[in-house]
């Protein structure tokens, strides 16, 4: 089994175009920042910074496009040769005081993250908490906190972004989306082959 551990951030913009993040502290590749990019018209590119995470990423979840350049974020302003994205964080939501009270311990469990996954389901529309994008890989996706994202400026292939919505419709990148609600999210994935 392979964890990364780190964030998710997941915006809607008003070109249509939806962005999630993942911001790795610690993971089977070290440190490191990818993005998947789904476009107004349902184009799916990863943006990744290593042909090894291009691999592994591109072959547990569906793109139409994969492009490896470097990527940098500090905080939550990220640059690439493809996107440029700033992000505000706001308040942790009432979900991300719910998950503090879980001991990480237990919320970052494959288990935990079964039994949650009805809730989550119900809960945060389009959000599963375990499950397959395909390719023989099994995911488990363990919240540990939540903040909201209360801005969103960039562009995407020199297209300015426009502003922050909801993230609507929900990207098509694996089983499972991001909130609808434009968030930041503590997490511990858990792959297994």
């Amino acid at each position: 089994m392979s964890r990364f551990c780190g964030h998710i951030a997941g915006v809607g913009t008003t070109s249509g175009v939806r962005v999630v993040v993942g911001r790795w502290d610690e993971s089977p590749y070290g440190v490191f920042a990818d993005v998947m990019v789904e476009t107004a018209d349902g184009h799916r590119v990863l943006l990744a910074p290593t042909q090894e995470v291009a691999e592994f990423v591109a072959s547990t979840y569906t793109f139409d496009e994969v492009r490896i350049e470097p990527i940098t974020l500090n905080g939550w302003v990220l640059s690439s040769a493809s996107l440029s994205l700033s992000l505000a964080l706001g308040a942790r939501t009432g979900l991300g005081r719910l998950l503090r009270l879980v001991p990480a311990r237990l919320a970052e469990s494959p288990a935990w993250c079964t039994v949650t996954d009805p809730v989550a389901r119900i809960v945060l529309r389009g959000v599963r908490t375990r499950g397959t994008a395909g390719n023989g890989r099994r995911e488990w996706y363990g919240a540990t906190d939540v903040h909201a994202i209360t801005a969103a400026t960039g562009s995407f292939d020199g297209a300015d972004l426009g502003t922050l919505t909801p993230v609507t419709p929900a990207p098509r990148f694996g089983f499972s989306s991001t909130p609808k609600r434009p968030s930041v999210t503590a997490v511990v994935t858990t792959v297994s082959e």
